[in-house]
């Protein structure tokens, strides 16, 4: 193909559509306020960290109480399975 060849009309479509768009008369949303912070923002911020300080100290207090070990307990010398409470005794119920 010569350099002074017609260019089909499809490729010009093309070329035309793939421009970037004239920022002259609308600068995209771009004004004097672009990218500026409200007091909002920075109370809306205040609140999800002291939410999440909250939430942190929270699983801190039930990661607390997760037994070292899910392995079941070893059976005693005698036979007898079991962990070390009375028959009667519910599991949870020393908790408040």
């Amino acid at each position: 193909m010569t350099a002074l060849a017609p260019i089909p009309l499809e490729q010009t479509t093309a070329l035309v559509l793939a421009q970037q768009p004239s920022t002259e008369k609308d600068p995209g949303g771009q004004q004097e306020d672009f990218g500026k912070s409200s007091p909002l923002g920075l109370l809306l911020l205040v609140v999800f960290l002291i939410a999440v300080f909250f939430l942190v100290k929270s699983m801190n207090k039930h990661l607390k109480r997760v037994p070292a070990s899910f392995d079941d307990p070893e059976p005693a010398e005698d036979g007898k399975a079991g962990s070390g409470k009375a028959e009667g005794e519910v599991a949870g119920k020393d908790r408040p």
